[in-house]
């Protein structure tokens, strides 16, 4: 039983960060949730704006206007708080929610990690609270829905993390996940935020490709923690991430060898056995995972395709997946753990297809 009093319902709820694009994706969920009354928007920028002057496709939702609040300001409006602030500026505003005793839904990387180095070396930044490294909920439902439903404090996972870490948990799972693992994944504009920068913005990027952040990117420990945690062993990650010419997605490729003993039948079931029953991750065995197949919507594709060639003893594998960065990979991904945290459906406004084309 959850050591935690229940969460009403309807539960208030806040959106800390609401003028960028994850806000914009929590809103649009949580403007039309049955258990939900959104009570606050919170943001540093567009001060006293309604919402639809910042999103306009969220006219006629909501009357409420940006605010810039503080923790204690806003703690007594809202039973739970969704935090979408970057990673280094997170921690401390989250750390005052929860010791002001509300349940809190972390969109940043602040408190996915375990280790204090590994957060000091990929986010380039001491943790400001490392005691509390340990104390939330990975926020993956497919891994840990039991741990979401009785938790009050998540850290919901990275968007690469997420469409990484579904394609390779199965064969983690499984044992056959060890040493090195190599992945390129590429990834729409908006995952840089509402905030054009050299390198990021949409113009600058819609008729090339370009990786970045080569075996650095942040989601590198958490996605190795999670593989780990899952049964990988003496794992290393290497990851380029590409920016790509898209607005919404993200498709990784990963590579990783397996010895001949491994019946080939078997590798190819793996994710479907896995994944047996989460409405939300599709195992293709037709074809292979693509964005324009998910974006907009909350469901993964995954498929495998088991290389026949023998070499040394060895034979290559690609897991291959298919998310919706802002949404399976982040805001809606974070509000099917308020289901879990509620006592709802866990997929409750969350089972909408992909737009067609």
């Amino acid at each position: 039983m959850s050591a935690h009093p229940p969460l009403p319902n309807p539960c208030r709820v806040a959106v800390v960060g609401a003028t960028g694009y994850g806000g914009a994706e929590l809103l649009r969920h949580l403007l039309v949730h049955p258990a939900v009354q959104v009570t606050k928007l919170v943001a540093k920028d567009n001060i006293g704006k309604r919402l639809d002057q910042v999103h306009l496709s969220l006219g006629g939702l909501t009357d409420l206007l940006v605010e810039d609040l503080t923790p204690e300001q806003l703690a007594p409006h809202a039973d739970l708080v969704f935090v979408g602030l970057p990673h280094k500026v997170s921690a401390v505003v989250v750390a005052q929610f929860v010791d002001a005793g509300k349940a809190v839904i972390d969109l940043s990387g602040d408190y996915r990690l375990l280790d204090k180095d590994e957060y000091a070396k990929y986010y380039e930044a001491v943790h400001p609270l490392p005691a509390r490294l340990g104390t939330f909920v990975y926020g993956l439902p497919e891994v840990n829905r039991a741990a979401i439903a009785n938790a009050r404090h998540i850290a919901s996972p990275g968007c690469f993390a997420t469409a990484i870490t579904l394609a390779l948990l199965p064969f983690a799972d499984a044992g056959l996940l060890q040493g090195r693992v190599q992945v390129t994944a590429m990834t729409g504009s908006s995952g840089s935020g509402a905030n054009p920068a050299l390198g990021t913005h949409h113009p600058l990027r819609a008729q090339t490709l370009r990786a970045y952040k080569p075996l650095t990117h942040q989601h590198v420990p958490e996605i190795e923690q999670n593989l780990r945690l899952a049964g990988a062993r003496e794992l290393a990650l290497d990851f380029v991430p590409v920016s790509a010419p898209l607005v919404r997605g993200i498709l990784t490729t990963c590579y990783f060898e397996v010895g001949t003993g491994v019946d080939v039948a078997q590798l190819a079931g793996l994710q479907g056995r896995y994944f047996e029953g989460d409405k939300l991750v599709r195992v293709l065995g037709d074809r292979l995972p693509e964005v324009n197949a998910v974006a907009g919507s909350m469901y993964a594709e995954l498929a495998v395709t088991v290389g026949k060639e023998v070499r040394d003893g060895f034979r290559t594998v690609v897991a291959h997946s298919a998310i919706d960065n802002l949404i399976k990979g982040g805001a809606g991904q974070a509000i099917q753990s308020m289901n879990l945290m509620l006592g709802v459906d866990e997929y409750t406004g969350l089972l909408a297809p992909s737009q067609w084309p």
